[in-house]
């Protein structure tokens, strides 16, 4: 399936910003980025869009309700079910396909900070490993039952990823869906003669029996 390969592009460009937002040493390679200091910001297009790392345990955009190895574990899960279903809907249109391979791919980018970025990075077990989030957007001045918001939840490439994948998805499978049922109605073999199974096509004689 090619469509994979957006997939596989999502995975990479998710892994390599947020390794050079947090930093990576592999001496063996040469490689030294050191990266932003945890909860530092720098401003990209003035205080509109800013780089802001910070590491999130949870969920999406900062959701978090506790437990950590749940959320890899489900991830892991979701990840084999969309990949199982991106396979059964091969045939479908390619809006279909390729937004199911953008939630596979920011599916899976989550999943390997989840999974290894504890042990690689923290020192703890596996699937105890925090995502890094990083672009960090202005948003209109809400005030809402006592809390102001200023600023859209951080969030990776990864994250966006699934969300564009997402809408795309309820858009195009939705427009298929409706083009399915607005289909001009069948028509049927009935022996030597063709019937439609729409009434108005049959107009009837006025003893009741049907022309043809």
């Amino acid at each position: 399936m090619k469509v994979l390969f957006v997939t596989l592009f999502v995975v990479i460009a998710d892994q390599v910003t947020k390794l050079l937002i947090r930093g990576v040493q592999i001496p063996a390679l040469g490689i030294n980025i050191h990266g932003m200091p945890l909860y530092s910001s720098i401003p990209v297009i003035g205080n509109f869009l800013r780089f802001t790392y910070i590491e999130n345990p949870g969920m999406a955009f900062g959701i978090d309700f506790g437990w950590k190895s749940f959320f890899a574990i489900f991830s892991i899960f979701a990840s084999m079910a969309i990949f199982i279903y991106l396979y059964k809907v091969r045939n479908e249109s390619k809006p279909v396909r390729f937004s199911l391979a953008l939630i596979l791919g920011g599916a899976i980018g989550n999943l390997i900070d989840r999974v290894f970025y504890g042990p690689l990075f923290d020192g703890t077990p596996l699937f105890h490993g925090r995502v890094v989030d990083f672009i960090d957007f202005k948003f209109f001045d809400i005030h809402l039952f006592g809390y102001n918001f200023s600023r859209f939840p951080v969030f990776n490439i990864a994250d966006a990823s699934v969300t564009v994948g997402v809408v795309m998805l309820l858009i195009f499978h939705g427009r298929r869906l409706h083009e399915n049922e607005t289909q001009p109605a069948a028509n049927v073999q009935t022996g030597d003669n063709l019937v439609s199974t729409d009434p108005e096509a049959n107009p009837r004689e006025p003893d009741g029996s049907t022309k043809g």
